[in-house]
């Protein structure tokens, strides 16, 4: 009689589990009725253009939650907002032809991740099933040479009864990398399809890992040209020598699961000592368009002060992350020469903002940290900044 293999104890799951496991992730959008819905709306026209990133290099997981987060979020979620009735019939309508884009691909993409996960599983338990054959060859030839048998870490002739799946294991899953990526392995829809059936290289020290990154919650890096803040500090230097704030918006492309910074747009603004608002956003947002670019965060001057995060800058950038985990908070403090790359802690800071109500200028507990210097940054003297100034 052949053992019954418990699945669990491997930590897999079946494919349809693992595939439902990234559906759910792509589900978690949830309105936050602070923020604009025009945000929601350019947050969602940003999540297919990364999504899109990820389907032309291979990177299929990734493609699948993004294109999940943008169907939920608008398909589901978006007419909670209180301002969903005021948003132009325009705006609407691009949406929705978006939706009707994504929609054939989303399913297209779940068809051929299911077949991948499928051969990775059946390869999975066909060396299994090997590794079990070689061990119960060795055990008998030591049998047969009268050889004391090893230990073992079960007992023999132990049967395995089938256990029902546990999603929470696809954190932890243990599929070798047989199916490696290739950029050049595509169809001509941009899908990457499953490979024919030539034997897969399996390594059995591999650790157990996803290669999705959205997934696995790491955040990417985001690569900050060198030269940005120089240039910034020239283009505000007339407003910091009369001590008014300047503001820019950061804007760039994700590449290989990086997030690079290439253009600076500098809004019409009015600034004071201590804060700076931005005005004419469409105006933003048509340079955005017109460069493909995803929002990456925002810069700003402190004339007078050091490089710290005001309780009114927690409240702007705390919008900035909520849409983009990995957007960062660039301060230039040019009096003290001082230079912060700053985020809302993310296990506290963000919850917390996201949750007062208090406007203007206010006292905040400073003790857990709301914001700390970002750790996901990379400075590049190789990458040059883009300056786009529309207060001309």
């Amino acid at each position: 009689m052949s053992k019954k293999v418990n699945f669990v104890e491997f930590g897999i799951v079946e494919p349809h589990a693992r595939l439902k496991k990234l559906a759910n992730h792509g589900n978690l959008s949830e309105i936050d009725l602070n923020i604009p819905i025009r945000r929601y709306y350019r947050s969602g026209m940003e999540m297919v253009r990364m999504a899109h990133v990820y389907l032309s290099e291979g990177n299929l997981e990734d493609a699948y939650i993004l294109y999940m987060k943008f169907m939920t979020l608008f398909i589901e979620r978006i007419k909670s907002h209180p301002e969903y009735k005021s948003v132009p019939a325009a705006t609407k309508q691009q949406n929705q032809a978006k939706l009707k884009e994504v929609l054939p691909v989303t399913e297209k993409l779940k068809v051929t991740l299911l077949a991948r996960y499928e051969k990775e599983y059946t390869q999975f338990l066909a060396n299994k099933e090997a590794e079990r054959a070689k061990e119960a060859a060795a055990a008998r030839e030591r049998a047969k040479n009268s050889l004391p048998p090893a230990a073992t870490s079960g007992a023999v002739g132990q049967e395995y009864a089938p256990s029902a799946p546990n999603a929470e294991l696809l954190d932890n899953i243990v599929y070798p990398n047989d199916f490696p990526s290739d950029p050049n392995r595509s169809s001509s829809s941009g899908l990457i399809l499953p490979e024919s059936d030539k034997k897969p290289r399996f390594d059995r020290n591999l650790k157990p890992s996803s290669s999705s990154s959205l997934l696995d919650g790491v955040l990417r890096t985001v690569v900050v040209p060198i030269d940005t803040m120089a240039s910034f500090l020239d283009l505000a230097k007339s407003n910091t020598q009369a001590n008014v704030e300047t503001c820019a918006i950061l804007a760039g492309r994700l590449a290989h699961n990086q997030l690079l910074l290439t253009h600076m747009i500098l809004p019409k603004q009015k600034g004071t000592s201590d804060s700076c608002n931005t005005m004419n956003e469409e105006e933003i947002f048509d340079v955005q368009d017109q460069h493909n670019l995803i929002t990456l965060g925002w810069i700003h001057t402190h004339p007078s002060q050091t490089a710290f995060l005001s309780s009114v800058d927690l409240h702007t950038h705390c919008s900035y992350q909520m849409m983009m985990p990995e957007a960062l908070a660039i301060v230039c403090a040019p009096k003290y020469q001082e230079t912060g790359f700053f985020c809302l802690t993310p296990n506290y800071g963000l919850e917390f903002i996201a949750q007062c109500r208090q406007t203007g200028f206010h006292p905040h507990p400073n003790d857990p940290p709301l914001f700390m210097e970002a750790q996901h940054i990379s400075l590049s003297d190789s990458l040059k900044i883009e300056v786009v100034d529309l207060r001309r």
